[in-house]
Parts: C-alpha cells; structure tokens; sequence
C-alpha cells in the first residue's frame, strides 16, 4: 500500500504523470463503488448499469492513457487528450457518454497547463461543453453536479483548492440531488450518474494531496423499498454507436434522433462522434447514423427485453465455457473470465481425453466450450457428442483462433438464455478476423512465395499472406492489410519472447493511421506463438 502524502508532498501542477495516477485512481474506487451506484440508478432508466457504465468509460480513458506511455514518455496534453480520446471510444450508458465528455472538456484546457487557475477553468468548460452535449439538460443529475463542481472552483487559486472546492461543491450538489427529480426522492436516493463524477473528483482530489477523500452520499435518507420506484415508462431500446461525420452533418442527426427519442447525447469532435439515445424505433436511429456518416460499434439493448428475461430466469443457470488455449498468459486471462482451460503444447495439440475431461471439470449442466483451432474442430465435435451422452448440454462454437476465443468469452453472459449466449458468443467470434505471425523453420513453398528458413511469416484466416525478415515490420503490414477491410478493435496477443517494445509500437500504429480503431493487448506467456492479431 502506497503511504499517504504529506502536505509538502501536495502537488501544484498537474503534469502527465498526475493525470495518469488520477485515471488509475478514478478506474480503482469506480471498480469499488461500481455495484453500490449500479443499485442506486432509477434514473433516466432503472436498469441498473450506471456504476457498470462509468467503470467502463473510465477503464477505457486509462487503457489509452497507459498506451501513450508504454509508447513514448508523453507530456500533459498527449496524455490528457489520450484520456479525452480513450473515454469517447469506450463511453457506454448516458452517464458514461456525459463523462467522457467532460473529459474532453477538461483536457482542451488542462493541455495548455496544469495549475490550479488552469483547473478551475477546465472544469467550467467541462460543466459547460456536457450540457451542450445533452439535448434536454435535467436538474438533479450529473449535469447539475458538473456545473456545482465548477461554480465552487470559479475563483481559481492553488491547485489543492480548487480540486477541494470542486469535490466539496459536488458532493454538496449531489446530496441535494433527490429533492429535483421526483424519481430519485421516491426511491429515497441520490443520482447515480452524480455518484460517479463525484468519485472520480474525489480520486482527483486524492491525487493531488495524497489523502483519500470523505465517501460521497449515496442516500440522503433510508432508501425507500426498492418496489416503491416502479421503472418509468419510455422507450424501449438505448441505441449507441461511434460516428465519422463533419459537424455539419451532425448538427442534422441531433435534430433527427431528437424528434425519434429522448435522453440524447452526443460528444466528441474532429470527426469523431459518440452518439446515444434512447428510442422505439432502433433500426431508425442507426439509418440516421448511416446517413449522417459512419457508424461503428453500435450497440442496441432492449430495456424491456432485459427485464423480461431477468424476471423469466428466475435463477442463475449453471453455465461454464471451456477454452483452449495457447501459453499461460492466456490460459490465466480465461480462467480469470470464468472459463475451464485446456493449454496447447507446441506443435502438440490436446487429445479428446483432455477436452472430454475439461467440460467433466467444469461440473456444469451446460457448457460453451471453444477449440479455438481449425484442426481441433473435429476432435471437439466428437468429445461434444460423448459430453451430450452423459447428459451435459454442449455448444460448440467453431473458433480457429484464440483471439476468436478471447472475442467470444468476452461477450458470454451466463444470466442470459442459453441459446441467446451460444448465438451471441458466435457473432463475436465469426465477427471476428484473425492472423498470427510465426518463423519459418524450414524453406518452403507458401501461398505468398518462397520463403527461408528465418523469414517472418504473417499468416491471415491460416494462409500465409506476407513474408518478412523483421517481426515488428511484417506484424505492422499485415495488420494493415487487416485493416483495408474496416474494423473497430484490434487485439493483439504477444508471447513472452517477443520484443518487449512491439505492442507499444503497434498501438501507435492504428492510433495514426485509423481514427477510430482501439487496441487491446494480452500477454500469452510462454509456449504461444509470437503474436496473434484479431480485428473486429
């Protein structure tokens, strides 16, 4: 445990080393306080998902934050506009959206310095940059919280001030929160939306002086039975999505999705757009996006649907997914997830006895399993066959390669139906391309020409597609070949005899050459093949 630091120790600028700690910091008391604010969300939808929505907006601004510095030793406006940048790609939910916003707000200021003066004004364009994000501002919510934040700074001052006032106004902002909006006083809580921004100010706060802030309300009076606050009525679907498009052609869209919707937010900028609102009507939502430009990563929920299904399960069902997979690394990331693992040995792929005994392990009425090569595709749908014999439901879902795998387990739900997770896990991973890279041990005749023993191979869906002589240069052309075809998130998968600088280098790569591209990357360990690569 890091020791608190002194008064001496307070810094006066926050430089890219503080906006780094401050993203760690926000991401660890989310992920704390995730479940507590998911419970306290009854507005604008009782769904649930709010502590979970800025946990993964958070995670996203610090995932970019930490490539930044991986690649290079950045300064405070790379690192701030990393930040800014990570959290529009990542922002889920309407309080996310508005968070990532308020970061893009903050960072254009904060890039030109980070001292106390500098603060006070970046949370006044932050406050001031959501509100005109949302179409239809609402008192009572983390709008209402930004602006308190900004107001009780105005003065300006040191830079431990200003993150105090800033932290004390919302948090007084936020207890007063269930006395504007009638949902949130018969539910006898505070905005969760709220909630969250007032964690992330106080890991703020916590950065600059080293001492762990006062907790923030979460109920200003004993919360009312839960079915005291019946869901409101509304529309049925939130729609999300990322979106390429000039100004001018957004303008247009917030005028569309309005008339379809409500709660509708979109921030970003410089072509880059995320958009979301709730409506009935998803399919006119995302034609409004196409037409105004190009949409990505959409993502649909049907409020009712969820519900409904929750309502229906009753109680959990006793799902587990078995993976095969190449290296430790891996192997623990699965385990991590949930999954029974099978580790592949080089050039010793696992018997049927060992799969047969994985999904035994598992000890579950139904199980996923993954074989996550082409060649194992037959083998697993005859251990499939055996496991349905002694009355386990199996799927099999005919992934070619870990990162088909990886793609999969990260979408499976096992509160969902199983049908619904089976087919949903399959999307993910057919959705997913995939290619690795590997040295030729011997000279031969390939689909790309005539390699020699040493060249660097860039295999893609299993053919040889590029012969190199470098790892990191042959890795950067095929995943630009990759890329020609469109797609939103790279994952990169290295093992542990690869050179230690050629995921940063890669990661910077797509940052250049493709806007809205993300990358993720995963450590193999030892026994896996140098890198795999999948795009989605």
């Amino acid at each position: 445990m890091s020791r608190a630091r002194q008064p001496s120790e307070e810094l006066v600028q926050l430089d890219a080393a503080a906006v780094r700690s401050w993203c760690a910091r926000s991401l660890d008391a989310l992920g704390r306080e995730r479940e507590e604010i998911d419970a306290i969300n009854v507005y604008p939808v009782a769904d649930g998902d709010t502590g979970t929505n800025l946990y993964l907006t958070a995670e996203a601004a610090h995932q970019a934050v930490e490539a930044v510095f991986a690649a290079s030793a950045p300064d405070t406006a790379e690192t701030v506009r990393a930040m800014a940048h990570g959290a529009l790609l990542g922002a889920r939910g309407n309080s996310g959206t508005i968070l990532s916003q308020l970061l893009r707000g903050m960072a254009g200021v904060l890039a030109e310095g980070g001292d106390g003066d500098h603060l006070a004004r970046a949370l006044a364009e932050a406050a001031s940059a959501a509100r005109r994000a949302v179409a239809h501002p609402v008192e009572g919510t983390i709008l209402t919280v930004a602006t308190a934040a900004a107001e009780a700074c105005a003065g300006g001052g040191g830079l431990v001030d200003v993150a105090r006032n800033a932290h004390r106004g919302s948090r007084t902002a936020l207890a007063a929160t269930s006395g504007q909006l009638d949902v949130l006083e018969r539910a006898g809580v505070v905005d969760a939306g709220g909630r969250g921004l007032v964690t992330v100010l106080g890991a703020l706060l916590e950065t600059v002086t080293g001492q762990a802030p006062p907790p923030a309300p979460t109920t200003p009076h004993g919360p009312a039975p839960h079915e005291e606050c019946p869901t409101e009525g509304g529309p049925a679907y939130e729609v999300i999505y990322l979106l390429e498009a000039d100004d001018t052609a957004v303008e247009l869209l917030r005028a569309r999705l309005d008339a379809l919707g409500e709660s509708l937010v979109v921030v970003g900028g410089d072509g880059l757009w995320n958009v979301h609102v709730h409506v009935d009507d998803a399919g006119a939502a995302v034609e409004a996006g196409v037409e105004a430009g190009r949409p990505h990563r959409i993502r649909i929920t049907h409020f009712a649907a969820d519900s409904a299904a929750s309502t229906a399960r009753g109680e959990r069902a006793q799902r587990a997914v078995v993976a095969v997979v190449p290296g430790e690394g891996l192997a623990g990331l699965c385990a991590e997830a949930g999954a029974t693992t099978v580790r592949t040995r080089p050039g010793e792929p696992p018997a049927g006895d060992e799969l047969l005994d994985a999904i035994r392990r598992a000890h579950a009425r139904e199980v996923v399993l993954l074989p996550n090569d082409t060649d194992l595709r037959q083998t697993a749908a005859t251990v499939a066959e055996h496991a349905r014999a002694e009355g386990i439901r199996v799927a099999l879902i005919p992934t070619r390669a870990a990162v088909q795998g990886i793609a999969a387990l990260a979408v499976h739900e096992p509160d969902r139906r199983f049908d619904e997770d089976v087919v949903a896990m399959t999307a993910a991973a057919g959705a997913t391309r995939y290619a690795e890279l590997a040295v030729a041990e011997r000279q031969s005749f390939t689909s790309a020409g005539v390699c020699q023993a040493g060249d660097v191979l860039g295999l893609i869906e299993g053919d040889v597609a590029v012969i190199g002589t470098d790892l990191t240069d042959t890795a950067r052309t095929v995943l630009d070949r990759m890329l020609s075809a469109g797609g939103e998130l790279v994952t990169l998968v290295v093992a542990d005899d690869t050179p230690p600088g050629l995921a940063p280098d890669l990661e910077a790569h797509v940052r250049s050459g493709y806007l809205a591209v993300d990358t993720t990357t995963y450590h193999a360990g030892a026994g896996a093949p140098p890198l795999l690569i999948g795009v989605e």
